[in-house]
């Protein structure tokens, strides 16, 4: 049915830890495990969508939008800024520092640092895109 494994183990009678096991043990297993989840996952998004093609439901098309694009769409509390204003203003002390050094290898250095943070900000935020 596509219930968490918490779930199904619950109703089954047996413990998470043994579902778990179990997926790990059996390959044919996990497979109907994860095919389960995917099509409870595809059956809801297309009722969400065929919802949002109707004009009263536009709140579905609103839902799809918050968490299919967060950083468009997602509701945030006030004083919070997003990974792409973080990065812009990691790009802004970038350019401030490479103006004001002359080493160049400091220089060099410092560009590696600062495009490892970019790529961190994407990983601690979750989001698929590489700076």
């Amino acid at each position: 049915m596509g219930c968490s494994r918490h779930t199904a183990a619950r109703l089954v009678g047996c413990s998470p830890t043994t579902i778990w096991r179990a997926v790990k043990r059996d390959p044919a297993f996990a497979e109907s495990i994860v095919r389960a989840e995917s099509e409870l996952e595809i059956l809801s998004l297309k009722r969400i969508n065929e919802a949002a093609k109707k004009e009263q439901y536009w709140r579905a098309a609103a839902w799809v939008l918050e968490r299919r694009y967060p950083e468009g769409y997602a509701a945030r509390k006030p004083g919070t800024i997003t990974v792409s204003q973080m990065l812009d203003l990691l790009k802004q002390v970038s350019d401030l520092l490479m103006d004001e050094t002359m080493d160049v290898g400091l220089r060099e250095r410092i560009r590696r640092r600062v495009t490892a943070l970019g790529r961190s900000l994407y990983v601690m935020a979750g989001v698929d895109a590489d700076p």
